[in-house]
């Protein structure tokens, strides 16, 4: 079987980049740094599918312009349940630079062959309980690599062992939107009712055929790639800064796609307030002329199974829901770490990406399971922990950023805690972790980092079963400023408040982390 690689040269499929956890290296390639704007694809969906959808059974023609692709090989298999209260759409937004996009995308026609889903979002909406749930996935998690089928241009790809993975944008790449649909099944547990894939040469003229949209910066930002050019406070921007505003990534804060989310979900957000206050999608002629813009230029294409039905369907679902009814969260994340075995080591291992991330667990696993069976997240005190003593706890303390003797203080700050500190505090092998992470071995380790964990804010648990012992392993990140008191969790009312993600109605200015560098600033 032949294949695309990133840039469009063949290659060997058995010659493709991934990672053997049992391996090692593998020879590889980086996929493109460039990334899509995702926001257009949340737009789309959140926006546009909430209002103008409903009249695509009156004009066929626009209906026609839908680009369609039949997924249906790669869905045969054993499937996750169908949750018959809710509908869940797979958002994607490919980096296509065909045509035009290679001059919106920095990159001619031609020079950047094929497509990657640089944004991967899952739109769940609840009707009963009158709401939306826009999960997004950071495009750079690691996945395993399944069977699947040749599609859209794709030439598919073959299963893999467990132990390879792959960055997930790739599987769009190698095999197209069912690809990504079956991946994403099989890894959530999430039926995915339909996909709606869109490309970001309609970025601008949708944004301006809505008007605009208002953003908050707490700091002025100049960035050369984007070009973005904006002062620190508020401002209402056109499509075209818009553009620039969703391109920037590299030169603002800590520069990875996480942190970039974390801004596409203010500007969602900001968008949909917008819209609810003005009243747009009343308006017939705006309705036709932002679907216009989409679907009467090639730039949206969907599954051969979205029918003009189930349009209309997800229009009435929508149909009242207010902007604190919509919750944009993101997959809680931590860095790719692969095997544990280099952690006690000085040398970093040569293999795999270090933009990639993993799924943390089993938070990951809790939120999928809350939007697969449309149901709130469960309260601590439901679950099953029995409280840890301290000085039961063993932890080794690892350095994780670039501030001088932190692990070191935070080890006495630790001891004076009656926590077991194991050995000498000391520095992890990369210095550039945003959030602590704490790892543990096994899920009857779990209370232990539990405990430990009450005393960290921006923290993540990890389960490794490829640590060497009982030792919980603490990784200290540049968000760290001290020990807090512990104190009890008082349970979990929503997705947004647990994941960190927010609302529809939240304040765009309250964006500040969304901007803040390694150190924090």
């Amino acid at each position: 079987m032949r294949r695309r690689d990133e840039t469009g040269d063949p290659a060997s499929h058995m010659s493709r980049p991934r990672f053997s956890l049992r391996h090692g290296a593998r020879a590889g390639r980086r996929l493109t740094r460039r990334r899509i704007l995702g926001g257009l694809a949340a737009l789309m969906a959140v926006v546009l599918v909430g209002g103008a959808l409903a009249i695509y059974a009156k004009y066929r023609s626009v209906w026609d312009g839908i680009n369609r692709v039949d997924v249906s090989a790669d869905l045969g298999g054993k499937r996750p349940p169908v949750d018959p209260k809710a509908l869940n759409i797979l958002v994607i937004g490919s980096d296509s630079r065909s045509g035009v996009n290679g001059r919106i995308g920095g990159g001619a026609d031609g020079q950047v062959a094929g497509a990657r889903s640089d944004t991967i979002m899952v739109l769940h909406v609840a009707p009963g309980a009158h709401q939306i749930a826009v999960m997004s996935i950071p495009r750079d998690s690691v996945a395993p690599i399944l069977s699947c089928a040749p599609e859209d241009g794709t030439s598919g790809q073959t299963a893999q062992p467990a132990s390879d993975v792959e960055q997930i944008n790739a599987t769009f790449a190698y095999g197209g939107p069912g690809c990504l649909w079956k991946t994403i099944e099989q890894t959530t547990g999430i039926h995915i009712n339909d996909f709606v894939e869109l490309t970001f040469i309609g970025f601008e003229k949708v944004i301006d055929a809505l008007h605009g949209v208002e953003v908050c910066l707490p700091a002025a930002v100049h960035d050369p790639v984007s070009h973005l050019n904006l002062t620190s406070g508020r401002h209402h921007i056109d499509g075209k800064v818009a553009l620039a505003f969703w391109r920037t990534r590299e030169d603002i804060g800590e520069g990875d796609d996480p942190q970039r989310i974390q801004r596409d979900q203010f500007l969602m957000a900001s968008l949909l307030q917008g819209i609810e206050h003005s009243g747009l999608l009343k308006s017939p002629s705006t309705i036709l002329r932002v679907i216009d813009t989409v679907t009467g230029h090639g730039y949206l294409t969907t599954d051969t199974g979205l029918t003009q039905d189930r349009m209309l369907q997800l229009t009435e679902y929508l149909r009242g829901i207010s902007t604190k009814s919509v919750q944009f969260v993101t997959v809680p994340w931590t860095t790719y770490l692969g095997t544990a075995e280099w952690i006690d080591s000085a040398e970093t291992p040569s293999y795999g990406n270090a933009a990639w991330v993993q799924w943390v667990q089993p938070q990951a696993n809790d939120l999928f399971k809350a939007i697969s069976t449309d149901t709130k997240l469960p309260k601590a005190t439901k679950t099953k922990v029995k409280p840890v003593k301290p000085a039961s706890v063993a932890v080794k303390v690892l350095n994780g950023t670039t501030t001088f003797d932190l692990g070191a203080t935070t080890a006495t700050d630790l001891t004076s805690r009656g926590f077991d500190v194991v050995g000498a505090a000391a520095d992890a092998t990369r210095s550039d972790y945003r959030d602590t992470v704490i790892q543990y071995r096994t899920a009857t380790q779990l209370p232990a980092a539990q405990t430990l964990a009450a005393l960290f804010s921006h923290v993540r648990l990890q389960l490794d079963p490829g640590l060497k012992n009982a030792t919980l392993h603490l990784i200290l990140g540049s968000t760290f400023t001290g020990l807090k008191a512990a104190s009890g969790n008082a349970g979990i009312s929503n997705l947004a408040k647990t994941t960190g993600g927010i609302r529809g109605n939240a304040n765009i200015c309250s964006d500040k982390a969304a901007f803040a560098g390694p150190d924090g600033s």
